[in-house]
């Protein structure tokens, strides 16, 4: 049978079950299908080295700066992310392209053709990271960044036979899945970790970093701890407004990405580095400094602290739980009032820990994402209303976007959820 791209992208949505969507419903834990399917085109994974990324907050950060900065050094390298915001093909890309519409058919044909999915019923993020790495070595990448999906240890990404693992940071995210204490959740974060394979642990809290330098000496990995690599590092701004660290062995860096929360990935992102240098790879400095600066420019990452207008000044940000907000709470301080905050989450979101770091002064429209997991707009105010918080109800964001244009603010915030940003960013692009 011949597919379309748009055929092969309806396949993968409305037949399989995806987490993006309708949430823990399309969680499967476990490796069997995956490793299954993998092998069914041929373990396309083991075909290239691997860094893999794993973290509640800061891994898709992390994923794409070693990305760039390996693609400024000269390496054709394929990097894997989720979910995507705007375009499916954005999950997959070799040296900042995205995966050709044809690439997309094509898989999906011969997965229908094999009958696979008779026996077996891949999940729609199972069948999209095999997709990945079957493109990754059909285009001979010549390393591969793989950021997990949820967790670590059954993710699916985690048949990977990595060179180096990297743990961003842990906060509570995903309880159902992963378990109610940070300790849980580091747990299956540190199913990554692999015996005599270094792991960069960026963990800025003192007993969790502790706790998972005990998981990788236990399961006989290489623990680098980010907080003992870089004492000297500090941190300013640019009168671009781009973060500047100074400080380090590869010199003083402008990011492009300008969230508070890159302080933390950043020193993550050069614990890599080094790493990847101690294993051989050439890392140039010239290429950390390239790489920092364009790394938007390099991979196309969107939805970070991403300024969009600046009458009035417009920002969105895919922070959505505790540990993110933590970061975002004190930028949104300091944001021109008044201001106007664009808010909605997914129903399944605990946000009992949110409410209490978000500012009193701001003018609150509450909104909700089209997909099926979203809190309805109305659901969220009335929450917001018992936590103190006033504010209108729109359902949709591009309209709850247009009424916080109408209100004439001297700045908007746009976030609570990926899908909130997603749907704003689709709107623009129209």
């Amino acid at each position: 049978m011949r597919m379309t791209y748009d055929e092969a992208v309806e396949f993968l949505y409305l037949q399989t079950p995806q987490f993006q969507s309708i949430g823990a419903a399309a969680y499967k834990p476990g490796l069997q299908t995956v490793t299954e399917l993998a092998h069914a085109f041929g373990n396309p994974h083991l075909d290239y080295p691997v860094v893999h990324v794993a973290g509640t907050n800061g891994k898709g950060s992390t994923s794409h700066t070693i990305a760039a900065v390996l693609q400024s050094a000269g390496y054709k390298v394929g990097l894997y992310t989720s979910p995507h915001l705007v375009d499916f093909r954005e999950r997959m890309r070799v040296n900042g392209k995205m995966i050709p519409c044809d690439d997309v058919a094509r898989f999906v044909e011969e997965y229908v053709e094999s009958g696979f999915g008779e026996n077996f019923h891949p999940s729609f993020f199972e069948l999209t990271t095999v997709m990945a790495f079957d493109w990754f070595s059909r285009s001979k990448v010549d390393v591969a960044v793989i950021e997990v999906g949820l967790g670590g240890r059954l993710d699916s990404t985690n048949i990977v036979d990595p060179m180096l693992s990297v743990i961003t940071n842990i906060s509570f995210d995903h309880m159902a899945q992963l378990g109610n204490t940070l300790e849980a959740i580091a747990t299956e974060k540190a199913g990554i970790m692999r015996a005599g394979i270094p792991v960069v642990i960026g963990e800025p809290k003192g007993h969790i970093r502790e706790f998972l330098k005990g998981q990788a000496c236990k399961c006989g990995a290489i623990p680098r701890l980010t907080v003992d690599l870089f004492p000297d590092a500090t941190f300013g701004r640019t009168g671009e407004g781009m973060l500047k660290i100074c400080g380090t062995e590869f010199g003083d860096l402008e990011y492009q990405l300008t969230g508070d929360c890159q302080m933390e990935n950043s020193i993550t992102v050069l614990g890599a580095l080094r790493e990847l240098k101690r294993l051989g790879w050439k890392v140039p400095d010239c290429s950390v400094v390239d790489g920092f600066r364009h790394v938007c420019d390099y991979t196309g990452l969107m939805g970070r602290w991403m300024r969009i207008s600046d009458s009035p000044l417009t920002i969105c940000d895919t922070g959505h739980n505790e540990g993110g907000w933590e970061y975002l709470a004190p930028q949104l301080e300091r944001l021109p009032r008044p201001l106007t905050i664009v808010l909605g989450f997914v129903s399944d979101k605990d946000t009992s820990h949110i409410f209490p770091m978000l500012p009193k002064d701001a003018t609150y429209i509450f909104t909700n994402a089209d997909i099926p997991r979203a809190l309805p707009a109305v659901e969220l105010a009335a929450t917001a209303a018992r936590e103190g918080f006033q504010g209108r109800a729109v359902a949709g964001v591009s309209d709850a976007y247009e009424e916080a244009l109408a209100a004439s603010p001297a700045s908007i915030f746009i976030g609570g959820s990926t899908f909130i940003v997603a749907d704003l960013l689709k709107d623009l692009k129209k």
